[in-house]
């Protein structure tokens, strides 16, 4: 009997329902969405067919991943762009120069994935706007990673684009994690009435209830299972005549049905039915190049459309997806090895060797010095899992252990740049025990340190690369630097959460190997040699090292993120107190991240940044750049941090409980992955909360914490509270501590900022008139420099100074000034604190009205000030990873928001509600 093409749809009201909502938001002007997954066989492709059906007012696209085609990087995304390749030339430049390089249309170096991923949906999204588009995938286990991931970040971007996404998937893939962020439905089988009702529809015959329920239940409502046994099975077995088959054909069993179905075809039927599982869909050219090279016609497929196992449309096809992998996996090797010789012989380059490979018995070093060149092809694409694929294959096909453990290390260091970081500790595994000579081993081993630095785990990374640099003795003075400046990096984050060695035994090694060389201007080597020689030989030894190496990296044209570089900066802008060198840099780098689509590193730097915005008062802009960073966190698929990260914005806000839950994630994290650092942050945070509530032993407490973890990140620039809260907690030894380090370390600094707050530490300490000159010195210096909480807080304590003294009316312009910046901040703690103090004068604080801006989104308010600032649309949308369309939207909200009708008058609208509403820095 004949199969239908589309077998009926009975049930999945709720499934149905949720395509519905989906097409109305695209009609609406909207993007949306989708993922279903479930076994094989249980009605997702029938789905896509129901929302194909329901969208014949829209554009449908369709693209089918196939297993085949599973190592061609970018390969599934090119099938589905290239009707609207025409487009291309609309794209910004750094758009279509990452699609060019991707698709290998031009000789362009690879692009971070991410800005293929912008332009695959500008792309996309400027094709829905001409006609809005609905984008049906299927079978995405079997996408290539690069198209599955960048298909995954179109679906997170998506908004106000017209625009569609329609995923399915099967069960117990890891491709499918990916997807893991986007809505989804996961399917089982069909309820038994629904399930009979499908029976039913399939039977020409009767159809005994017995039977009916037994096939229900063996197949637990499986839909294609019970279509392919209706139309499988005798008319005496659907009538209770004969005995039912065991087992029946559901799952795994159902490929096997698949596969006896095709085993009765004749042989050249079967061998063309494995060529076209074996062959990319759209390559029909290459398909019928191999058929006739193997003496197949048109003709062959005849048998397996008679039997429904393929469709004929255009072309011909598989009915079902399924029925592709069934006669795949069922070929035996000899088989496969014919079919994969004929496309070898038929087809393009770039895909010969893998073909060739496939067709070869046994190591053979011809094919795979083959596979290693098409590697570097797949390389030059950013085809980065292709490469990796490529080059085990290679591997796997190399005879000499030696150089099959290199490959095997090459493969893996794909894998780690593509993300997929579970290869690359299998492939490290299988190269370990053919690894000859240092340089092998070392090679694994910055491989394994950096899967743990990526997954935040730096704990063993120090004692596993100073062991790697003792491996070379001395061999290879440039490679045991490398080794030493990513073990100094991870020494600091982790910090005392390290174990196998301390944070100095590793600076100590990499200062005394550091070697002044030629280098680039944006070259982090001098920076980390600088606090590595500040860790290892103190202060005064590391200060002048830390200033030439900022001085450096601000004379270079262009900086490059690498290893998390903006948490390097970041930690040597505060060992200086250069809040300025701090923010140029952190700007340099948050533009040349934008610019290149890095998001991951791009986010690392906005965390850093937004500290730098908190410290000035623009705590508007400092959550701006919270907010775009866990966006971007999210849209990498990497993870959302749940907001601990604005644990020193909740801080200055007075946040309690979402500093304290901040807090206490920071510190499980320190202890469950070996972050310091995470530690250190969130004493800070608490230290500063509890100065501004006047709880000054609790303030203490934490201050000592971060002191104890010293001789780096974070320690320094929290003296001066440490002081304070010392002397009101009544712990003058503490407060004297922490004084003499602040009298050693900031005239070395020799920062505004740096001086400001020595200052204030003086006046604290001073039990004389001369207070009154050490605070407007501190008022002095920290007017030179972007520190404004700094500057309130000197002029608040100035304040109170002068209030206890008697002299009011000095006290109020000092606490008036301080009130106001602290409360136009939304700085609570701080403003309550001085408030207090300004009332005591005998003056009534004015506390700010509310504001109608408080109604704009993060994301409208971001828009609107980047607007402001005087960039276009299409500049947004690029800044932003979105499309123009999502920004048209976002804008229009804002002008209704604020009652205007240009984007001219956006800036007088935002600037009414003080600095921190500016555009954010960087961007």
């Amino acid at each position: 009997m004949r199969h239908e093409s589309v077998p009926p749809l009975i049930g999945r009201v709720p499934e149905c329902e949720a395509i519905g909502r989906l097409l109305e938001s695209v009609r609406d002007g909207f993007g949306g969405v989708l993922v279903l997954n479930g076994d094989a066989g249980v009605g997702k492709s029938r789905l896509l067919e129901y929302a194909a059906e329901s969208a014949q007012d829209l554009a449908v696209v369709r693209l089918v991943g196939v297993e085949a085609e599973t190592r061609l990087g970018y390969g599934a995304l090119h099938r589905l762009l290239r009707p609207h390749l025409g487009r291309l030339s609309a794209l910004p430049r750094r758009q279509r120069d990452a699609l060019n390089a991707a698709f290998g249309l031009t000789d362009a170096s690879p692009s971070d994935c991410h800005l293929v991923g912008l332009a695959a949906l500008t792309l996309l999204s400027d094709a829905a706007a001409v006609a809005p588009m609905l984008c049906l995938v299927d079978d995405v286990q079997w996408l290539d990673r690069e198209s599955a991931e960048t298909l995954a970040f179109v679906g997170r971007r998506l908004y106000a684009d017209c625009l569609g996404l329609l995923f399915a998937g099967r069960d117990g893939s890891s491709d499918l994690d990916v997807f893991g962020a986007l809505p989804a439905l996961r399917l089982e089988g069909l309820a038994d009435v629904e399930a009979r009702a499908l029976l039913s529809a399939g039977v020409t015959g009767h159809l005994d209830q017995a039977v009916a329920e037994r096939l229900v239940t063996g197949t637990g409502g499986n839909p294609l299972a019970l279509l392919e046994l209706a139309v499988s099975l005798g008319s005496e077995q659907l009538a209770g005549v004969t005995a039912l088959p065991e087992p029946l054909p559901v799952n795994r069993q159902l490929e096997e049905h698949f596969r006896q179905a095709a085993a009765l075809l004749p042989a050249d039927t079967q061998t063309l039915l494995l060529l076209m599982a074996a062959t990319p869909t759209d390559d029909q050219a290459a398909l019928w190049r191999a058929a006739g090279s193997l003496g197949l016609s048109a003709r062959s497929a005849m048998p397996a459309v008679e039997a429904g196992i393929l469709i004929r449309g255009t072309t011909v096809a598989f009915r079902h997806p399924l029925i592709r992998s069934a006669v795949h996996s069922a070929a035996s090797t000899k088989e496969r090895q014919r079919v994969q010789a004929a496309l070898a012989a038929t087809s393009a380059p770039e895909r010969r060797a893998w073909h060739r490979a496939e067709a070869t018995d046994g190591p053979d070093d011809v094919v795979a010095a083959e596979l290693e060149a098409a590697s570097e092809l797949a390389q030059a694409r950013g085809g980065y899992s292709e490469q990796a694929l490529v080059l085990t294959r290679a591997a796997e096909m190399t005879a000499h252990p030696g150089k099959r453990a290199e490959r095997y290390l090459h493969a893996a260091a794909a894998h780690l740049t593509s993300g997929n970081l579970a290869e690359v500790q299998t492939l490290i595994d299988l190269a370990t025990p053919d690894l000859t000579g240092p340089q092998a081993r070392v090679h694994a081993a910055r491989l394994r340190a950096s899967v743990e630095m990526i997954c935040s785990r730096p704990r063993k990374v120090p004692a596993m690369l100073l062991e790697a640099v003792a491996d070379l003795r001395t061999t290879d003075p440039m490679a045991s630097w490398d080794l030493l400046r990513e073990a100094v990096q991870a020494a600091i984050i982790g910090g005392r959460m390290i174990t196998g060695t301390t944070p100095h035994e590793v600076a100590k090694a990499a200062a005394d190997a550091w070697r002044e060389s030629e280098l680039p201007a944006w070259s982090p080597d001098p920076l980390i040699a600088a606090l590595a020689r500040s860790i290892a030989y103190g202060y005064a030894e590391g200060a002048p090292a830390l200033a030439a190496a900022l001085a450096r990296l601000r004379a270079a044209d262009e900086l490059q993120e690498q290893d998390a570089f903006s948490v390097m900066v970041s930690i040597a802008g505060d060992e200086l107190w250069d809040i300025e060198a701090k923010r140029e840099l952190l700007e340099k780098l948050v533009a040349a991240d934008r610019g290149r689509g890095a998001l991951y590193g791009l986010s690392l730097a906005l965390l850093a940044l937004a500290k730098v915005e908190i410290w000035d008062g623009r705590f508007a802009a400092a959550e701006s750049c919270y907010n775009e960073s866990d966006d971007y966190l999210s849209a990498t698929g990497y993870f959302r941090s749940g907001d601990f990260h604005k644990i020193l914005l909740y801080a200055w806000t007075g946040r309690e409980a979402e500093l304290r839950a901040a807090a206490a994630t920071m510190r499980a994290l320190s202890e469950d992955q070996g972050t310091g650092v995470t530690y250190r942050w969130a004493g800070q945070a608490l230290s500063i909360f509890e100065v501004g509530r006047g709880r000054y032993q609790a303030a203490l407490d934490a201050q000592r914490d971060i002191l104890d973890d010293h001789p780096v990140a974070l320690g320094d620039i929290n003296l001066a509270g440490m002081v304070e809260a010392g002397l009101r907690a009544g712990d003058r030894k503490a407060a004297t501590m922490a004084m003499r380090r602040m009298e050693e370390r900031a005239p070395l600094a020799g920062t505004p900022w740096a001086l400001g707050l020595l200052a204030r530490c003086r006046a604290l300490m001073s039990d004389d008139d001369e207070a009154e000159q050490l605070y407007k010195e501190s008022i002095s210096h920290l007017e030179k420099v972007p520190v404004a909480v700094d500057l309130a807080w000197s002029r608040l304590l100035f304040g109170e100074w002068l209030r206890r003294r008697k002299r009011r009316a000095d006290a109020r312009v000092q606490l008036r000034a301080a009130y106001e910046s602290f409360e136009s901040w939304g700085a609570a703690p701080f403003a309550e604190r001085a408030r207090v103090e300004l009332q005591a004068t005998g003056e009534t604080a004015r506390r700010r009205s509310a504001d109608t801006q408080l109604d704009l989104t993060p994301q409208e308010r971001h828009v609107a000030a980047l607007a402001a600032s005087g960039l276009t649309n299409a500049e947004i949308a690029s800044r932003l990873f979105v499309t123009t369309s999502t920004v048209e939207f976002h804008l229009s909200r804002v002008f209704r928001k604020l009652g205007i009708t240009s984007r001219k008058q956006i800036e007088n609208k935002l600037g009414n509600a003080g600095s921190g509403d500016r555009a954010p820095a960087g961007q």
